[in-house]
Parts: C-alpha cells; sequence; structure tokens
C-alpha cells in the first residue's frame, strides 16, 4: 500500500470505510459525511477516486454503483505511515533523532504500552532463538522453526 499521508476530507472519507463492514457507494459515503457539513457528491466522488488512484481504497463495479472499500485495515495504513517517516528519517541520516523526537511526545499510558509490546517482542523472539538452538539449528542452515530468521 502506499505511504501516502491523507488530507482531512480523505481522513473522513476513509473513517467511514473502515468503520463500515462492507465496501459503500459514493452516495452512502455522502450521506454519512453530509450529517455535519455541507458536501458536494461530486466532491466526494473526486475524493474516493483520488483513494483509489493512490491504491488506498479498491472500487468494486457492482451493477450501475460503484463500491469503494479500503485496501487494509487502519492499524496497515497506520504502520505504513509510521514506516514511511523512518524511511525518510534514514535517508536523511538521522533516524535515531527522529525515533527520540517521536518517544518524547507519547503520552505516559501510551509509552508504557509501548514498552509492554517490545517487552512481549523481546521474549518472544528470545523464546523462537531458545527453541532453534535446542532442535539444532545452525545460523548458516535454514531453521524450520518460523519467524527465526536471524542469529
Amino acid at each position: 500500500m502506499p505511504n501516502a499521508g491523507l488530507g482531512e476530507l480523505e481522513r473522513r472519507v476513509m473513517d467511514e470505510l473502515w468503520s463500515a463492514s462492507e465496501p459503500l457507494t459514493v452516495r452512502q459515503v455522502h450521506g454519512m459525511l453530509s450529517t455535519d457539513r455541507a458536501l458536494a457528491y461530486n466532491t466526494v466522488l473526486t475524493v474516493l477516486r483520488r483513494l483509489a488512484d493512490k491504491g488506498i481504497v479498491l472500487r468494486h463495479r457492482k451493477f450501475r454503483a460503484d463500491r469503494y472499500g479500503p485496501v487494509a485495515a487502519v492499524e496497515h495504513m497506520v504502520v505504513a505511515l509510521m514506516m514511511d517517516a523512518l524511511a525518510q528519517a534514514t535517508r536523511s541520516g538521522d533516524r535515531y533523532s527522529a525515533l527520540a523526537h517521536f518517544v518524547e511526545r507519547v503520552p505516559a499510558e501510551e509509552a508504557e504500552l509501548l514498552r509492554r509490546v517490545l517487552s512481549r517482542i523481546d521474549v518472544s523472539r528470545r523464546e523462537r532463538l531458545e527453541e532453534a538452538a535446542a532442535t539444532g539449528c545452525l545460523p548458516s542452515l535454514r531453521c524450520p522453526i518460523p519467524g527465526v530468521t536471524e542469529w
């Protein structure tokens, strides 16, 4: 999926698509967005077409009305955006600084959640490596243990 940032209206459209249980028509999205602000049908159509051109939504041809649905879950989109930001920081040569500034701005409860996730990943990685070692996997051989790709 492309790592494009979204404008305000694109985000609102994507929020509606992500919350839907199935792809939506332009009319359905327009109706949902028009409850709190006057919005032209053609504006919504243009936004959906542009999101499809960016590869963020899929257009499903069904009967007369096209239906639009997200290519990936919101979590995957957020990951793609974060990875793109890190890649940009790497190209500029200051990935450490970018990560440090991000962590400094994370609220305390989210920082704690991040610590727990990192700890869980470390434990899981350590368990896989211990299992690989116990089964005789060597760094120079392909290991049959799922998830063990690095030594």
